[in-house]
Order: C-alpha cells, then sequence, then structure tokens
C-alpha cells in the first residue's frame, strides 16, 4: 500500500512541475491525507483536521486552495451530495469518468458503484453531435441498513 501511495505521489508531483508548480510540504501533506483516506468521501473541514496532525503550521485556507488547484489540474473531484457539504476523492486513473455514487438518505452512507453510462453517452453525442467529456450521477434512496430498521 505504502508503494502504491509513493507512486501515486511522484505521479501528482511530475504533474505539477509540468504546470511550473511545487510540491510544497504542505501540498504534499494534503496528497497524503487523501491518499491515505481514498476510500472517504472528505470534506475539505475533514481533510484540514488530518493534515494538521501531520503539519500543525498549516491553516484551512491553504488546505482549500490547495484542493481547488488539485481539482483544477483534475488529480482529484469536487462532490456534492446534497447536503451542502463539497466532498472531495480522486480521480481515477484507469477509467475516463468518474464513478457513480449511492447515497442514503438517512444515514448519509455513499457507497461507489461503476460506470452505468458509457453506451447511452456515446448514442447522446452520436445523436446531438456533442462531445462529452465527463458525467456525475448520484441515487438518492436508502441504504439495506437504513430499510431494515424502518421496516420500508
Amino acid at each position: 500500500m505504502e508503494e502504491k501511495l509513493e507512486e501515486r505521489l511522484q505521479q501528482i508531483k511530475k504533474l505539477l512541475h509540468a504546470q511550473q508548480l511545487k510540491l510544497t510540504p504542505q501540498r504534499e501533506a494534503t496528497l497524503r491525507v487523501l491518499l491515505e483516506n481514498q476510500e472517504d468521501h472528505l470534506s475539505a473541514e475533514e481533510i484540514f483536521m488530518l493534515v494538521k496532525q501531520k503539519a500543525p503550521e498549516i491553516g484551512l485556507a491553504t488546505v482549500y486552495r490547495t484542493l481547488e488547484l488539485l481539482v483544477d489540474l483534475r488529480v482529484i473531484e469536487k462532490l456534492n451530495f446534497g447536503d451542502g457539504v463539497a466532498r472531495y476523492e480522486f480521480r481515477s486513473r484507469d477509467h475516463p469518468h468518474h464513478h457513480h455514487h449511492l447515497i442514503c438518505l438517512s444515514c448519509g452512507v455513499v457507497l461507489e458503484i461503476e460506470d452505468l453510462l458509457g453506451d447511452l453517452e456515446k448514442k447522446v453525442e452520436d445523436k446531438h453531435n456533442f462531445q462529452i467529456v465527463d458525467h456525475r450521477v448520484s441515487f438518492l434512496g436508502y441504504c439495506s441498513g437504513c430499510r431494515d430498521r424502518a421496516k420500508i
């Protein structure tokens, strides 16, 4: 795991250098937190609290700027699950499109599912002569645990 983390960090460092940007200690600390928590959909504040453990001198504004830079570079995605909180996750290197999410309206759990719209996307492009570069889908409902508890 540590080896993959370091490999991904080096790839991002090369991307930054290609844009004449540096991997500052603050950016590295933020990236490490994101890499170590890839399974989670962390908010900027949650990321900040974790980064602060690694780099106590870092400020919230620095974390926000780093996150926005990484979004601009298409390293991470900024997500909104309808709760008014922006959350962040890494973009997949293996797939051109984002995966989809199942969001429980009761407990707030977010589950990831694979991209389901490849064929539909091609049809839309062909029919409307429109080049699609990405799409996002979130399904809202109730997870099995909440359904069992509420007998939904």
